[in-house]
């Protein structure tokens, strides 16, 4: 696996209230804003904001709390966390797939000499919902991975009325997604990751 640059933080305030938060963590000096790789011991805060996010919608979440604490265990590169003052208020979590399109299989395996990051779940904390942190998240993550040689493109799925969101970073439409879960269907979309690791280099992210 190939050496992850450091990320940068950047300067943002958490909005009053939300102090308690799940995903706290007590340090003595906390960043008012930072982008880092989550860990195993971050699952649990990790699987909470999920289940917010999924659960109250669809009745499931696109991982549970061992999907999330394997994938972190195996590759915890291919994941982003935002921690505002040490409070984990959004996240992505990624894994490597060696096919072109996604298969049921690719929802719980990780492929180590995958080319394709498979994303399989962008989620932020109800609190700071509405804010663009989504967006923000996705643009950060896109240029994490841009910093990866041996990933090229990434791959999702996610319901039709999300594409959009997704075609303003440069994904594009393959058709529908061989997956399904209960009676979801989805749409599968890829985006390259050449032009994101331009950006990276030019930016210093």
């Amino acid at each position: 696996m190939q050496g992850i640059l450091p990320l940068k933080s950047e300067a943002l305030c958490l909005p009053p209230g939300t102090s308690g938060s799940p995903g706290c963590q007590r340090r003595h000096t906390l960043p008012a804003s930072e982008f880092r790789c989550l860990s195993p011991e971050d699952a649990i805060s990790v699987f909470e904001i999920e289940r917010q996010a999924f659960i109250s919608v669809s009745g499931m979440c696109p991982l549970y709390l061992d999907d999330i604490r394997h994938f972190l265990t195996l590759c915890p590169e291919l994941s982003l966390g935002w921690f505002q003052e040490g409070c984990l208020v959004a996240f992505i979590i990624g894994s490597l797939w060696d096919k072109e399109r996604l298969t049921q299989e690719s929802l719980t395996l990780h492929r180590p000499g995958g080319r394709l990051a498979h994303l399989h779940v962008l989620a932020v904390h109800r609190a700071f919902r509405q804010q663009g942190k989504g967006s923000v998240l996705l643009w950060r993550y896109l240029q994490h991975l841009g910093g990866q040689p041996a990933v090229r493109r990434v791959v999702l799925m996610c319901e039709h009325m999300l594409v959009p969101f997704y075609e303003r970073f440069g994904f594009r439409t393959v058709g529908p997604c061989a997956v399904t879960v209960g009676s979801l269907a989805f749409t599968e979309l890829q985006c390259s990751l050449r032009g994101h690791a331009f950006l990276r280099r030019v930016s210093g992210c």
